[in-house]
């Protein structure tokens, strides 16, 4: 069964099932990417070991893992347990066993798509705030100054974005963008709680920052989703990871 929707060479997603402290410092759970190697007779998989910063990540044998595949036919979710490293051809490798059946992806938001795409943000200002809260309707300020950023991983639930100043967890942005959908770009302009903003290591003028959408339409998570999964189809075909 497993063979007849996974293959050598698909992408997926390693989520750990346990929070850990993050690099930031606060706590979460790690995601890995990395991509099939071959699938064995008894259906155990065999992945590349994942890689941060050059590095390999030595994942921990009987360390358990919700995995998310991106497919051709969509993107499939499981969980798994390492059982096993090694080294094939120079070539690093974990083995991993299957805990659950392959089931269709329906939370696709939370694939994180890495890109590189400018942006305008600014925080809403005290009336748009509190309406916004309360979760009223209101008037978006066109006389209000927006920085620039640059998104730098987006998903259908949120986005990670770099900028020149530091912003308040829990603060409200206003976010402005546009991405490519079906040969035209489509213009965004989005809610977004802050959930962590942070100094980058080593670029004292630059911040870090990630951000939850909050009050957005099916209509418009759908399109971000939309253009996650076709840019990523187009990188796997030109042979891009």
């Amino acid at each position: 069964m497993i063979e007849k929707l996974i293959s050598p060479g698909d992408k997926l997603e390693l989520r750990s099932t346990v929070s850990v402290v993050l690099p930031d410092g606060t706590e979460g759970v790690r995601t890995y990417k990395t991509s099939v190697y071959d699938i064995l007779e008894d259906g155990k998989l065999e992945l590349l070991m994942p890689m941060e910063q050059q590095k390999l990540v030595l994942l921990p044998v009987d360390g358990e893992y919700d995995v998310c595949f991106l497919l051709s036919g969509g993107m499939y979710r499981a969980n798994v347990r390492i059982v096993d490293r090694q080294k094939i051809n120079n070539t690093y490798i974990v083995v991993a066993e299957m805990l659950s059946n392959l089931h269709k992806y329906q939370r696709r938001e939370y694939y994180r798509f890495n890109c590189i795409i400018e942006m305008d943000v600014r925080e809403l200002n005290e009336q748009e705030t509190q309406a916004h809260n309360k979760g009223l309707a209101y008037m978006v300020s066109e006389e209000e100054a927006m920085d620039r950023g640059v998104i730098v991983d987006i998903s259908g639930g949120g986005l990670r974005f770099v900028s020149r100043r530091i912003y308040q967890a829990g603060s409200v942005l206003l976010l402005r963008f546009s991405l490519p959908i079906q040969d035209a770009e489509k213009s965004f302009l989005v809610a977004a709680r802050v959930i962590y903003s942070g100094e980058i290591e080593k670029r004292k003028t630059e911040y870090e920052n990630r951000v939850k959408f909050e009050l957005i339409s099916s209509a418009m998570r759908e399109e971000i989703i939309k253009y996650i999964f076709n840019a990523e189809r187009k990188n796997r075909k030109n042979g891009r990871s």
